[in-house]
């Protein structure tokens, strides 16, 4: 093996470079990777446009976190693992110590361990994440559809933190991979759908995963309205949001019914504010939800999902494109907001 590699390294705001690198050094109960697929991420587009992330990225840095590959090099004392295994690794690990670890709440872990770095020919796996939340990938499942482990299991997370029942009425706002994410859940689910995206194309993937009714949400357009005269004026079930913006926030308090959920999945830009109608809430009994992140559990859980073949890479990944392609390729998904995944291939 080389000591070097060619990898993305993110300098600043919309400021990246790829360029040899040394490969990672290994630890005891780290694992080295050899990538062999990186899938992008609406997160990924937003820490290059804004250059950094508060929790994950400070540059000069390696960055990219949706990844499976093979098993190159193991450290001292990794016994679950071997040199050749085709693995998924997710991009965290609690500590299963704290407060919040304690109470089963380990994707607000105090100490949430990140890994970065899938937008490179190698990545170090370090020791916790190698222990707690990397599996390998069965000889049926192929690259791409297991590197949406890490996606999937947030939406998993979200979808049954929701908890909608067969025979529900659910809107689902927003339909990047997430929300098609979300439709394929709540059809397996048994559920009725109602999609509402700003593009045809987004409209016709929902269709595809099985939505029942599709709603144009524009700023011509009354979604709300719409999706009250889907369900005789009573509101849907549970409503999920995943756009992140105020306005679809808003959107979602004002389509559930009476008793209804709302999970407000997609993440807001920083300092954002909605007005929400406090008597509305109150008085008509409405459940607001918000998830974040994953856990071990949920990363088994979508592994799971891919594994039955219910999720495939087919209807969330439309490009491949080689890791010298990267900055142009965030270049595009900057400017085509809700499009669906690159297969980046290092």
């Amino acid at each position: 093996m080389n000591n070097h590699m060619m990898a993305a390294v993110l300098y600043g705001k919309e400021h990246l470079q790829v360029e040899p690198v040394a490969v990672p050094k290994i630890g005891s109960g780290d694992i080295l990777v050899r990538v062999k697929v990186a899938l992008t991420c609406g997160t990924d587009v937003k820490v290059f446009r804004r250059g950094y992330h508060a929790r994950m990225i400070v540059p000069p840095a390696v960055f990219g976190h949706e990844l499976a590959g093979d098993v190159v090099a193991v450290g001292e004392g990794v016994s679950r693992f071997s040199v050749g295994q085709r693995v998924v690794a997710a991009n965290s690990a609690p500590c299963g110590k704290c407060f919040f670890c304690a109470r089963d709440l380990e994707n607000l872990c105090e100490d949430l361990l990140f890994n970065n770095g899938a937008y490179a020919e190698y990545i170090r796996i370090p020791a916790r994440i190698v222990e707690r939340n990397t599996y390998e990938i069965p000889a049926h499942v192929g690259y791409q559809d297991a590197a949406l482990v890490e996606p999937l299991a947030c939406v998993v997370r979200g979808f049954e933190e929701t908890a909608p029942r067969p025979g529900d009425n659910v809107a689902i706002i927003g339909l990047g991979p997430i929300g098609l994410m979300f439709v394929k859940l709540a059809k397996l689910r048994g559920c009725r759908v109602i999609a509402v995206g700003r593009r045809q194309t987004q409209l016709e993937r929902a269709t595809q995963l099985g939505a029942d009714e599709l709603i144009v949400g524009s700023d011509e357009s009354d979604p709300v309205k719409a999706v009250r005269d889907l369900t005789h004026n009573r509101g849907v079930d549970v409503a999920i949001e995943a756009v992140g913006k105020p306005e679809t926030w808003e959107w979602a308090a004002n389509m559930v019914r009476r008793g209804g959920t709302v999970n407000f999945f997609g993440g807001c830009p920083n300092d954002s504010r909605v007005h929400l109608d406090t008597s509305l809430l109150h008085y008509s009994e409405i459940t607001c939800k918000a998830s974040f992140h994953h856990t071990p559990a949920y990363i088994q859980k979508a592994l799971d999902l891919i594994c039955a073949g219910h999720i495939t890479a087919g209807f969330f990944v439309n490009r491949e494109e080689p890791l010298t392609n990267l900055l142009e390729v965030m270049r595009h998904l900057m400017s085509h907001n809700g499009h669906l995944k690159t297969a980046i291939v290092p």
